[in-house]
């Protein structure tokens, strides 16, 4: 299926959030059009926005008559309208493998690699000390899992690759070397060959451990 007129994608650049959509529009090859959000100036906590996504969060996609938030609930939505088996599996073990990478995104990977880097770039009041913890262990849990692994959830890529990679990569700007972590960090190399492939911004304020 192919989509009829662009995606609009409500972005802010320096969002592994959005960063995952991104990516998977980028690797469908779906016409789709990103608007910026001032995330800083609070654009997302405005009455525009809340109407298209009453939380007040990016992303967020616009899709003819759809509009959706929450970016796990976006990848699913496109892999499967327009994605085809390779990015979530139909079948009962292949999505559920999916799904518990997909979890770990949201998780532990929102809960240390995220916050490390909200700390360091943008002086959020989290715990660094704790998530700096929840980093390492879930970077220990991922080059476990890696380990004569390629991908995270199938022999391919699929959505779970993509939901778990922008925080992951950039990490170091939050001040985690992933120096001791070759399979995390060749797992890293194989997402950024995949064909049509598209970098995250920078931060230029990354602050080094």
């Amino acid at each position: 299926m192919t989509t009829q007129q662009p995606i609009r994608l409500y972005s802010f650049p320096l969002s592994g959030h959005v960063h995952r959509v991104k990516l998977l529009l980028s690797m469908l090859e779906l016409p789709h059009e990103v608007i910026e959000v001032n995330v800083p100036a609070g654009e997302h906590k405005q009455a525009d926005f809340i109407r298209l996504n009453p939380r007040g969060q990016i992303p967020v996609i616009v899709d003819g008559d759809i509009t959706l938030y929450d970016s796990t609930a976006i990848l699913v939505y496109l892999a499967k309208r327009y994605g085809g088996e390779q990015w979530l599996p139909s079948d009962p073990v292949g999505a559920a493998h999916v799904q518990q990478f997909l979890s770990l995104a949201a998780g532990e990977i929102f809960e240390g690699p995220n916050r490390v880097r909200l700390v360091k770039l943008f002086k959020s009041e989290i715990d660094y000390a704790l998530a700096h913890r929840k980093t390492l262990a879930v970077l220990g849990l991922l080059e476990q899992h890696l380990d004569k692994r390629e991908f995270l959830a199938a022999g391919h890529a699929t959505i779970a690759d993509l939901a778990c990679y922008a925080y992951v990569a950039h990490v170091p700007e939050g001040g985690v070397d992933l120096a001791p972590y070759a399979n995390v960090r060749s797992w890293i190399a194989r997402v950024e060959q995949l064909p049509r492939f598209v970098p995250m911004k920078a931060s230029p304020h990354a602050i080094a451990a």
